[in-house]
C-alpha cells in the first residue's frame, strides 16, 4: 500500500541524529586517550582532558536524547540513544573508580625516604649529561632540595 497518497500521512524521511554518535565516539574517545595524555606531566597528575572529553561527549549525547524523544517523527535514535548513553555512564564511571579511587590505593613504599631523613648518596646525570651526585652538591652548600615524584603509571 502506498501511504504517499493517503489523506493526513506525511511521506517523511526521518533525519540522522548526529550528536548521538558523535557524543558516544567522543566519550570513547576520552577513555582510550588517557594513554595519549599520560606521557605529558599537565594531562598526567590530573586527568582534565579525558574529563573534557567526557563532558563533550556526554552533553551530545544528551542532546541527541533530546531530539530523539522531544521530536521523534523528525529524528531518528530512541534505542540506539539510549544504549549509548548506558554504555557511555558505564564508561565513565569505570574511568572515574580506576583513576580516583583504585589507583589511590597503591600502598606507600617501604623503602622511601620520610620527612627529615637523611637521603641515601646517588649518582644521576644533569642536563647536559655530566654525572652529578648527591654528595658532591652538599660538599659545595649546606642544603639541597630534593623533589620525589611518586610514579605509578
Amino acid at each position: 500500500m502506498d501511504f504517499a497518497n493517503v489523506p493526513g500521512k506525511i511521506n517523511m524521511k526521518r533525519k540522522w541524529n548526529w550528536p548521538l554518535w558523535v557524543g558516544f565516539v567522543v566519550v570513547v574517545g576520552g577513555l582510550f586517550s588517557y594513554a595519549f595524555f599520560a606521557q605529558f606531566p599537565i594531562t598526567r597528575d590530573f586527568p582534565w582532558a579525558n574529563l573534557l572529553l567526557f563532558g563533550i561527549g556526554a552533553a551530545l549525547l544528551m542532546l541527541g536524547l533530546f531530539r530523539a524523544f522531544g521530536r521523534p517523527q523528525v529524528y531518528r535514535g530512541k534505542i540506539f540513544g539510549s544504549i549509548f548513553a548506558a554504555i557511555a555512564v558505564f564508561l565513565i564511571a569505570f574511568f572515574s573508580y580506576e583513576i580516583f579511587y583504585f589507583l589511590r590505593q597503591v600502598p606507600a613504599s617501604s623503602g622511601a625516604p620520610r620527612v627529615g631523613q637523611k637521603a641515601p648518596d646517588f649518582i644521576l646525570l644533569d642536563q647536559s649529561g655530566k654525572p652529578v651526585g648527591l654528595g658532591d652538591l652538599l660538599s659545595g652548600s649546606n642544603a639541597v632540595v630534593l623533589i620525589f615524584y611518586r610514579g605509578f603509571w
